[in-house]
């Protein structure tokens, strides 16, 4: 049974709309390395709460290889330089974070 949802991210800790990030990425359950690390776990609903701009953030940052292996608990997540610089961040913006435009192709 997934986590009941909490008021807030539980990454970031905003109070904003939230959305439901497996630690382990659904495209991985099946992969014989990750049944052998995580076994008998219910992977289907392992996971956490998170606004959308931490769970883009983490599907930016690692690969679901990463999260499936070495990523897939919220506290690896957060020791992580990259991710836990920008929740640090993010924690002080008060609304959702726009992404800024990329650059026009030639």
């Amino acid at each position: 049974m997934k986590p009941e949802r909490p008021s807030s991210c539980t990454s970031c800790e905003r109070e904003l709309p939230l959305t439901f990030h497996h630690l382990v990425p659904k495209k991985m359950h099946e992969k014989y390395a990750v049944k052998q690390l995580h076994g008998e776990k219910e992977l289907i609903h392992y996971g956490v709460w998170l606004c959308k701009d931490c769970h883009k953030k983490i599907h930016r940052t690692f690969s679901h290889t990463e999260l499936a292996l070495n990523y897939y608990t919220l506290d690896a997540l957060l020791q992580h330089t990259d991710f836990s610089k920008f929740v640090k961040w993010v924690s002080k913006q008060r609304k959702p974070v726009k992404r800024a435009p990329s650059k026009p192709r030639s």
